[in-house]
Formats: structure tokens, C-alpha cells, sequence
């Protein structure tokens, strides 16, 4: 299904003031996979211009860049990606930094990871577009992918998602926020999403050991090995979906006996925000929306920012 350019086509160069073209292939090397919708959505929140977007789709997948699979049962909605060709072009983008080389660069592949992909997407989504509604800062860089932190002992906690999100009060002060966000879609027990938390509570406490007496720049620093990516640790959002309303609360039920349960991840709590909101809910009310469930606790769903 993969298209190719041919030899009379001028090869596409990825323009410096960020155009639409070279916005659409940076997001694909950021997601792997986004819909047409999801694009719209994050990176035309000020544009009321889809046709623009379908064209550059289009004039991409003829210069060879990109390509699509066409979802099961959603009325011929295609799920785009980048052609080998395409990921070697945006190899050295900015936000492909530190991201590990799994590109999705054929239709098996694609098929293979579009649920959880494209589901990872829809949450960058909501708070793209609660972000354009409020005048907040969060556009399509502020959303890293598959974050990746050593918790010793050769292990490592992923993220499905890294987020930076700048509120700016009705007084002007802006507040920034950062928060690891897991989104699930009932595909594991609520027992192994749960122990998620122990992951995050070692990362918290994890500080390297002096290799062969020299020193690591996170050694260098002092303190736990967070501190040399972020001044504060990031708040842990888990966002659910793919299951009723009793099934999903049981599992906000059993993260928050692992906070109340596990003795790392209280201390951990004390110290970090963690809340847990269905899918489904940000997308109608919006990420910003009182639906958010504390971790630490019970009492009402809040707001993530007052965790």
C-alpha cells in the first residue's frame, strides 16, 4: 500500500517557519500513527481549514512520505503514518529526541498498534483543545510519547505519555505543569495497571550508583535521578477507557488501594499528584472538566491541576 515517489517529482524539503506540510509529518514522528481528525484537532485548533489538511495529505502520500490503513468499522476512517522514507526525513526532528526508533512504516505494522496509538492521540487531543479554548499553552511539541526513565537493576518505567501544559490565570501569572499520563484501555488486569505506580515510586526515589568512581551528570547534581530532567516531579495521570462505568470505577478503586496499600507508593503520594478520569468524560467536558479522581484519597472528582 505503500506509495513512492517518482523521478520527476521535486523531492519535499521540510520548510523552517513550520508550515502545515512539515507540521503533519512531525506529529506523525511523534504519534506513529494520528487520524485526519486528530490532526485537525491538534494542529488547526485556530483553523477552520480542513480542506488544507486533506490536500497535504494527500500531496505527502504522492511525494511518498506517508501513508494510510483505512480503520475496521469507522466509515472509511484512515489512520496515518509515516513511509520509511518519511521517518528518515524526520529522523532528527527535535521532538524525536530520546524517543526509541519504533517507527510504524508499513500497513502491518500500522494495523498492529493502532488501538493503542490512536487512543494516546485522542487524550493528546482533549488537552489541546482545552488548552486552545482557555488561552493555555499546550500545543503539538508539548506531548512527548513513550518516555522512557531508569528505575535501577537494568529496568525502566514508560510512560505512554510525557505532557507540558502552561495555565495562564485571568491575572496573568502562568503556572507549568508537567504530568506522565497512562492511558489505559481495559486490555490488562486492574492488578498489573495498578502496579504501574510502583514503577513511578521507584523512579521517585531512584538515585545511580557511582560506576568505576566516576561520577554521572545525574550523580553530579545530587539526589534523586529525576531532578536532571525536571525541577519538580511530574504529576501521574491515568486516563481509562474501553470498559462500562462499574468496570472502570473498580479500577480507580484498585489504584487507590495501591497508593493506600503500598508503602513506596504512599510516600510517593505525599509528595506527588496522582489522579485517574475516564476518557470518554474529558473529551465531553474537557481536560480542565471537575472529573478527575485523587489517588490519594476520596472526596470529589477535581480538576487535574488541583490534584
Amino acid at each position: 500500500m505503500t506509495a513512492r515517489a517518482t523521478s520527476s517529482r521535486t523531492p519535499f524539503v521540510p520548510s523552517t517557519s513550520e508550515d502545515l506540510p512539515g507540521q503533519v509529518l512531525g506529529m506523525l514522528a511523534q504519534h506513529r500513527m494520528a487520524t485526519g481528525r486528530q490532526l485537525q484537532h491538534v494542529l488547526l485548533q485556530r483553523r477552520s481549514r480542513r480542506e488544507g489538511l486533506s490536500r497535504t495529505l494527500t500531496q505527502l502520500r504522492g511525494d511518498g512520505l506517508v501513508d494510510y490503513v483505512t480503520l475496521p468499522a469507522s466509515n472509511n476512517t484512515r489512520a496515518w503514518f509515516l513511509t520509511e522514507e518519511g521517518a528518515s526525513l524526520t529522523r532528527h526532528l527535535p521532538q524525536m529526541q530520546d524517543r526509541p526508533p519504533y517507527p510504524i512504516t508499513s500497513s502491518s505494522a500500522a494495523s498492529l498498534r493502532t488501538a493503542h496509538t490512536l487512543t494516546v492521540v485522542r487524550t493528546h487531543a482533549v488537552f489541546a483543545a482545552t488548552a486552545a479554548s482557555r488561552g493555555d499553552e499546550h500545543g503539538p511539541w508539548d506531548w512527548t510519547p513513550e518516555v522512557a526513565h531508569s528505575v535501577g537493576d537494568g529496568e525502566r518505567v514508560i510512560a505512554d505519555a510525557l505532557m507540558y501544559y502552561t495555565h495562564t490565570a485571568p491575572s496573568g501569572e502562568r503556572v507549568k505543569y508537567r504530568a506522565f499520563v497512562e492511558v489505559d484501555r481495559a486490555t490488562m488486569s486492574s492488578e498489573r495497571l495498578a502496579s504501574k505506580l510502583i514503577d513511578y515510586a521507584r523512579f521517585h526515589l531512584y538515585e545511580p550508583q557511582p560506576v568505576g568512581g566516576r561520577r554521572s551528570r545525574a550523580e553530579a547534581l545530587g539526589g534523586p535521578a529525576w531532578l536532571r530532567w525536571y525541577p519538580s516531579f511530574p504529576r501521574i495521570l491515568f486516563v481509562l477507557t474501553g470498559a462500562g462505568p462499574r468496570a472502570l470505577a473498580h479500577r480507580i478503586d484498585d489504584l487507590r488501594d495501591m497508593v493506600r496499600e503500598h508503602p513506596t507508593v504512599s510516600a510517593m503520594a505525599r509528595r506527588v499528584a496522582l489522579g485517574a478520569a475516564v476518557l470518554e468524560d474529558l473529551e465531553t467536558l474537557g481536560a480542565d472538566a471537575p472529573v478527575w479522581h485523587c489517588l490519594r484519597g476520596g472526596g470529589e472528582p477535581k480538576p487535574w491541576t488541583e490534584l
